[in-house]
């Protein structure tokens, strides 16, 4: 049995990594989601995101990080054997870094994919509802599904890939966005009236910051890996941004600065399952790929369906997320992850990643159901329509995001 060492290089890349997933959340989503919403409701928006990732940070540390890391039970949860990280000193080791900075790093991808909902329910959602929405669906939805894939639950004992969180972090929020809207209903105005895109670009630009440390981190190490991880995560961003300002040129007549920070994020989604495991080549095909499947779902699936998320949480991360996992299993190559996929002679891959993409949707779908009736049916989701149609910057916080 060999011995786990402190590399100090590796540790001082995993801590480096959790300051930039922290950042695509705070000040990242915050900025993208709040210059997309109404000049109303721009407070609002992104106190949804600070509040989720507040919360989850607690949840985390009190029973979230046992529960989806800890020793496996039948490969559905973990044994909670940390809870409150009792047993795990400073000096404890998780491989080549301390436990603590793994437990941290994995914190920010949780609080993080709880505010990426936020996105589908801004204007219309009670404050009590999304407060208790967010402790019961990271601890009943995020949390197993975390431990299937990452934490040596039936997923990874079946050998789904999924480098940064592909299945884990964008389709079970895309989906349980969709589930959310669904019941909560479409707003009173439904009109998309971006109130500072300047925002959204400076959101934009932290999400594909940090994202370096969201893929790149998930190497757990400084080297080859966490390089290519890195490199191939920046390629599939501008492979999707031109991809849709090319889209938007044909189909508009004009290319959009809207459509562009969409197609670098939907390309940075559908790396993300893929990134430890492709190439640049792959890499430069799933991100015009996440751009086209993402454009197609938001312009013909959304109205056809005529579900009301609001900045296109299911659009972008659900779809994009799906199509990465998917395209996972055809890129993979031996060389990168010592995993083959369907074009280095592995078609067993895309069936795996197959099952992997329909047990999110299937469990993260259902349970976000269970839980928005349940809070319908006890505090309720949505606030009145006086306050949805005045703002809730004002009637929620009695704040207002501009006093010029």
């Amino acid at each position: 049995m060999v011995e786990s060492l402190l590399n100090s290089g590796d540790t001082a890349w995993v801590l480096i990594s959790t300051v930039l997933v922290l950042l695509m959340s705070i000040p990242g989503i915050a900025f993208f989601y709040g210059g997309l919403a109404k000049k109303k409701n721009v407070l609002n928006t992104m106190f949804l995101t600070l509040i989720a990732f507040a919360v989850v940070s607690i949840i985390w540390v009190i029973y979230g990080y046992p529960f989806a890391f800890g020793e496996t039970i039948n490969g559905l949860i973990g044994y909670p054997t940390n809870l409150l990280m009792t047993g795990l000193g400073i000096d404890s080791l998780s491989g080549s870094i301390p436990s603590l900075a793994f437990v941290a790093f994995q914190l920010t991808f949780a609080g993080l994919t709880a505010a990426l909902i936020s996105g589908a329910v801004i204007g219309r959602m009670k404050f009590s509802a999304w407060f208790a929405f967010i402790i019961i669906w990271i601890s009943v939805v995020y949390i197993p599904i975390a431990h299937w894939v990452w934490g040596g639950g039936w997923l990874m004992q079946l050998g789904a890939l999924d480098f940064a969180g592909g299945t884990v972090v964008h389709i079970s929020s895309g989906v349980s966005a969709l589930a959310l809207v669904l019941l909560l209903g479409a707003r009173k105005d439904k009109a998309l009236l971006p109130h500072n895109l300047g925002y959204s670009v400076l959101g934009a630009a932290f999400l594909w910051f940090g994202w370096m440390g969201f893929n790149g981190g998930s190497a757990l190490s400084a080297g080859g890996l966490a390089s290519s991880a890195l490199l191939v995560s920046n390629i599939a961003a501008a492979a999707g941004l031109v991809a849709w300002v090319c889209i938007d040129t044909i189909k508009e007549g004009k290319p959009t600065v809207l459509g562009a920070i969409s197609g670098a994020i939907a390309g940075l989604v559908g790396i993300t399952p893929a990134a430890g495991f492709v190439d640049v080549g792959g890499a430069l095909v799933i991100g015009i790929g996440a751009s086209i499947v993402s454009y197609l779902a938001i312009t013909y699936l959304k109205p056809k369906l005529g579900y009301d998320d609001a900045l296109d949480v299911f659009g972008i991360h659900g779809i994009s997320g799906m199509w990465g996992a998917i395209a996972t299993g055809i890129f993979a190559i031996p060389a990168i992850g010592g995993v083959a996929g369907l074009l280095t002679g592995n078609p067993s891959q895309i069936v795996i990643q197959l099952v992997a993409v329909i047990a999110t949707i299937v469990y993260a779908f259902v349970i976000t159901i269970i839980i928005a009736k349940i809070i319908d049916w006890t505090i309720g989701l949505r606030v009145s329509d006086k306050d949805e149609l005045e703002g809730l910057d004002t009637h929620l916080h009695e704040e207002s995001g501009y006093r010029l």
